[in-house]
């Protein structure tokens, strides 16, 4: 599901998130000099972004910085095999925070 075509409130949810993660995402992109890469949801963090998994360590510590306990990157990447690690994109990691946050908020 696109931003477009989400519920009114998701889509103001996961343009906020992905503001954030395009904004943590620049900052290990900047190391390497790409830190104007266009971020979007369909963005994958291998192939667009050349993420190493050295990278995605460093981004799990931005995220639990970020949103604390709220957010297990560790546990999103454990449930998906090398295949669909390699194919990830910002959009699935958005959704996947949206989903945390509003459990964590129920909770």
């Amino acid at each position: 599901m696109s931003i477009e075509t989400a519920r009114p409130e998701t889509a103001a949810e996961e343009a906020t998130v992905l503001a954030d993660l395009a904004t943590m995402l620049r900052g290990l992109l900047d190391e390497y000099g790409l830190d104007d890469a266009e971020i979007t949801m369909d963005t994958t963090f291998h192939d667009d972004l050349e993420l190493e998994s050295v990278d995605l360590v460093a981004l799990s510590g931005q995220l639990r910085e970020h949103y604390g306990e709220r957010v297990n990157f560790a546990t999103f990447i454990a449930e998906r095999d090398l295949e669909e690690i390699i194919a990830l994109t910002v959009g699935e990691l958005v959704r996947y925070i949206v989903t945390s946050l509003r459990a964590a908020a129920t909770s």
